[in-house]
This record gives structure tokens, C-alpha cells and sequence, in this order.
């Protein structure tokens, strides 16, 4: 095989045909990130007052758990899509895909915890 065409020696090199579906994804966490914050900053400023038992009893409704839920997941999930591009864009040596899997690591068990604290109140955990 000789060094052939032009096209020929860049096949296989371009583009992985993944950013449009990641350039939504931001914009759709985006929008759902702004949608859910305006409802949590609404949300706590309609509260009665913020002492620990106001904030364990109003979390405890499930009309405030599932958005909550909502809201850290899409939080995460930005979070994430976010640094990825910042890896992806100035991390320029092979440890790359090790930054990817802390990055994804670090997104999953942050989330987890946050998404535990919130079942744990909505399910009825002790005041």
C-alpha cells in the first residue's frame, strides 16, 4: 500500500461523529438545569423557615424529592459533559483516558451520595 490519495491518508482520522450529540446533551442539561434551579430557589424561599426540621419535612414531600432527584441528576450529568470537553481540549499526553475515568468515577460517586441523602429523607429516615 503506497502513500495513495489524499483522502486515502486522512480516512479514519476525522471526526467521531459525537459532538452534535454531545453539544445537545449540554444544552438540554442546561435548560433543565435552569428550569429546576428556578423552582428549587422558588421552592426554599416559599419555606416557612430553614431550621432542620422545616427543611427534613418539606424534603420529605414527594413533590419536592423527585425534582430534587431530577435536579442532581442533571446537575451531575452537565458537570460531567462539561469537564469532559476541558479534558478532551487541554490534557495533551496519554493519562487522558485516566483523567476521563476519575472524571467519571468522581461524577458517579458524588451523585450517588447526594441521591442517597435525598431517598433517605423522602423514604423516612429519622428526623
Amino acid at each position: 500500500m503506497g502513500t495513495g490519495t489524499s483522502i486515502g491518508r486522512v480516512r479514519g482520522l476525522g471526526s467521531a461523529h459525537q459532538g452534535t450529540h454531545h453539544w445537545w446533551h449540554q444544552r438540554l442539561t442546561a435548560g433543565a438545569n435552569l428550569f429546576l434551579m428556578l423552582w428549587f430557589m422558588f421552592s426554599l424561599a416559599r419555606l416557612s423557615g430553614f431550621d432542620y426540621a422545616s427543611v427534613h419535612s418539606w424534603l420529605r414531600s414527594a413533590w419536592v424529592a423527585i425534582p430534587m432527584l431530577l435536579l442532581v441528576v442533571s446537575i451531575f450529568y452537565h458537570f460531567r459533559l462539561g469537564l469532559q470537553v476541558v479534558i478532551e481540549d487541554y490534557a495533551h499526553h496519554e493519562g487522558k483516558v485516566v483523567l476521563m475515568v476519575l472524571l467519571s468515577l468522581f461524577t458517579v460517586a458524588t451523585a450517588a451520595i447526594a441521591i442517597f441523602a435525598i431517598l433517605k429523607v423522602a423514604l423516612g429516615a429519622a428526623a
